[in-house]
């Protein structure tokens, strides 16, 4: 288990568009199906996710992509 954590990493996305908690939901369910994410925590008044993820599984920039293919601006 260890060993997997080493593996990880966390970024702080600045997410443009997200108003209320559906935008929360959408994002949070979008983000954790994808395999390699490991958690996903939305800030609605921030306007930050903060996604923990397996680079070595998924890439950064498909989690963006993923994020900007629910209509939002992923900065």
């Amino acid at each position: 288990m260890y060993y997997l954590e080493e593996k990880m990493k966390k970024e702080i996305l600045n997410v443009e568009g997200m108003s209320c908690n559906h935008c929360v939901n959408a994002v949070n369910k979008a983000v954790n199906a994808m395999d390699g994410v490991k958690n996903v925590n939305v800030d609605l008044n921030a306007k930050a996710v903060v996604v923990e993820f397996e680079p070595n599984v998924v890439s950064l920039h498909d989690i963006k992509t993923t994020i900007k293919d629910l209509g939002y601006d992923v900065l």
